[in-house]
């Protein structure tokens, strides 16, 4: 009975925008092997094409270096290599996705940038139980779209306390001595 239920629309809610904006949510969709990943749209700030990236001597090997924007210098990572994937050289679709994670501007590489998508927070599902390993922490859902898989990811997670420092050291690095 409740799948009757679920299927019927809420009048009150279709006219409502207040209650549209809360039930829906945008996520921009990447790429990463073949794989379809999405986070929140608020998380991104740009997409830029794969430019010439400083390198940072004594950094982990997900991070790729630095860039400048705009006179603003970021860190990039490879998310790919974050997330243990075997690493591929940059082709024409290869994006920067650049984000805002803790009050910080990171670029992260991926494979291709898919398209911008209005989820519903009820075609969200949780991670199954059995999902298990380094990854599970960075997942906030599953989205089913007709025949493909959407993996949510909490951008905040995806760095860890350990990976926040290591990006410190390595913008430091880069920053000229006064």
């Amino acid at each position: 009975m409740s799948t009757v239920v679920e299927n019927v629309p809420n009048r009150e809610a279709a006219d409502s925008p207040s209650a549209e904006a809360t039930a829906s949510m945008q996520m921009v969709s990447f790429r990463l092997a073949q794989e379809e990943y999405g986070i929140e749209i608020t998380k991104v700030q740009e997409i830029i094409l794969m430019g010439e990236i400083t390198r940072v001597p004594q950094t982990p090997t997900y991070i790729k270096g630095l860039i400048n924007l705009r006179s603003m210098v970021i860190p990039i990572i490879d998310l790919r290599e974050r997330f243990g994937l075997p690493p591929q050289p940059p082709t024409d679709e290869t994006r920067i996705m650049v984000v805002n994670v803790a009050d910080k501007t990171i670029g992260l590489i991926v494979d291709a940038v898919s398209e911008v998508l209005r989820i519903s927070r009820d075609q969200i599902t949780p991670p199954p139980p059995t999902v298990a390993g380094l990854g599970r922490e960075y997942l906030t859902g599953l989205v089913n779209l007709e025949e493909r898989l959407l993996i949510l990811l909490d951008i905040d997670k995806i760095l860890g306390h350990e990976g926040e420092l290591e990006l410190e050291e390595a913008t430091a690095a880069a920053a000229p001595a006064t």
